[in-house]
């Protein structure tokens, strides 16, 4: 196969792939190879990754612990699809019903292919299980890219004509630097969970099926609700007959640091976890977990042609394994904060960044015009992310008005790296003039 050159790369890549299709950067950022914290693009410029595919290369590209285990696996059976039985995917059930929330409460598993089916599979299983249609979903969440995790996403950008469904409502979620309600935590009394109470009262029958959410939004610009945001919103959801989804496509397996999901940081335990991303380190892979009953009333027959891969099964257990062997779930508690304490620093200096916040290895910079008025910034925003760049560090962006930094290194980056990039964070801000 001919190699192609950068340029060809590009005009193929406007020629042929949909238009719907973004990139990051003024000229799309052709990637080659990649390995550990480290990605190289097609001119041979090494960038230190603290995006990670999107929260997806949790424990560093081409992982040689975890790409031993697929290659042997790839040897010996790659595919069967689920109307036959593996030991890699009951393995693999096996052991995420062991570490689930709540002493392994959400003991069963269905595998799909990426987050957006796992979490309509959540919500057909809510349906089946409580007998309503009914769904509270939060604003500024995203959850997916098919029509109904569309419908469920509370973000404008991400919502085409004809996606929005009835039954789904949207609650405010506890966005404090931003309170929809003017309040301050936490004289508030956590006035955002206590309306999920009135919503569901006032915009649904009475009766819910249940609630999805993210612990901390990731699209939504990792927007991180206090402590007791939702064992308030649980408490009143299962009061009007729904389930606790906690999608954790984003936020599980140790990102958050300690623990193995976000939402275990609130004490509460879900009767539904949705994941994918990080749990197979870049290969493609969908989880539903839940409680025993829940499992029980979803529809049968079903199939899933390539969820529970064998394959990927085999580096979603690999990956497990070196998160456990390795310690990196208190590693990115620690990294975490040595990381957070750096970027309040940043934004002591730079008076672009108006907040700081996220728990663990998951943080984020809003970026403000003024911290008064606290103006969204989007422009000035593009403008650190192209400098990010040249500085040759890789991030993310996000959050309802396009003015969010992300900040999401592997769970096995060390504080050398985290300084390295800390200083060229801090040379990107200061090359963005203000106006």
């Amino acid at each position: 196969m001919t190699k192609m050159t950068k340029q060809e790369i590009l005009v193929a890549d406007r020629e042929f792939l949909f238009p719907a299709l973004f990139h990051y950067f003024r000229e799309p950022l052709v990637v080659t190879h990649a390995k550990d914290q480290w990605v190289w693009d097609i001119e041979g410029n090494q960038y230190l990754d603290f995006f990670g595919g999107i929260l997806t290369v949790s424990v560093g590209h081409c992982n040689d612990y975890v790409n031993r285990r697929v290659q042997a696996q790839n040897e010996k059976l790659q595919h069967v699809s689920s109307v036959y039985v593996t030991e890699p995917v009951v393995e693999l059930a096996k052991r995420v019903a062991s570490i689930t929330p709540g002493g392994g409460a959400l003991s069963k598993s269905i595998f799909t292919n990426s987050g957006t089916e796992a979490n309509e599979t959540a919500i057909m299983a809510a349906r089946c299980y409580t007998g309503s249609t009914e769904i509270v979903a939060l604003r500024h969440s995203y959850h997916g890219r098919s029509n109904l995790a569309a419908a469920l996403t509370g973000n404008h950008a991400w919502r085409t004509a004809g996606t929005a469904q009835a039954g789904i409502v949207f609650a405010h979620n506890a966005y404090c630097y931003r309170c929809p309600f003017g309040l301050e935590y936490p004289s508030c009394g956590v006035r955002c969970a206590q309306d999920v109470k009135e919503l569901i009262q006032t915009t649904t029958p009475g009766r819910v099926a249940g609630v999805l959410a993210e612990p901390i939004q990731g699209v939504g610009g990792f927007i991180t609700p206090p402590k007791e945001y939702f064992g308030i919103v649980a408490g009143i959801v299962r009061e009007h007959g729904g389930v606790i989804i906690s999608d954790e496509v984003q936020t599980g397996w140790g990102r958050t640091g300690g623990k193995w999901f976000g939402i275990e940081q609130y004490d509460v335990v879900p009767d539904i976890i949705t994941s994918a991303k990080g749990l197979a380190n870049g290969s493609p892979i969908g989880l539903t977990s839940a409680k025993p009953e829940i499992a029980a009333a979803f529809p049968s027959p079903t199939i899933s042609t390539f969820g529970g891969n064998p394959v990927t099964s085999t580096a979603a257990l690999a990956v497990l394994d070196f998160i456990e062997e390795n310690q990196l779930r208190a590693n990115a508690e620690t990294m975490g904060a040595r990381l957070r304490e750096g970027l309040e620093a940043l934004a002591s200096k730079h008076p672009l960044i108006g907040e700081v916040r996220g728990i663990g290895l998951m943080q984020a910079l809003e970026l403000v015009g003024d911290r008064r008025t606290k103006a969204p910034a989007p422009r000035e925003t593009s403008a650190v992310l192209e400098a990010t760049r040249a500085e040759r560090i890789l991030v993310g962006k996000g959050g309802l008005y396009g003015n969010v930094l992300r900040v999401t290194p592997p769970l096995n980056i060390g504080k050398t790296d985290i300084d390295e990039f800390l200083a060229r964070l801090d040379r990107a801000f200061d090359a963005v003039p203000l106006d």
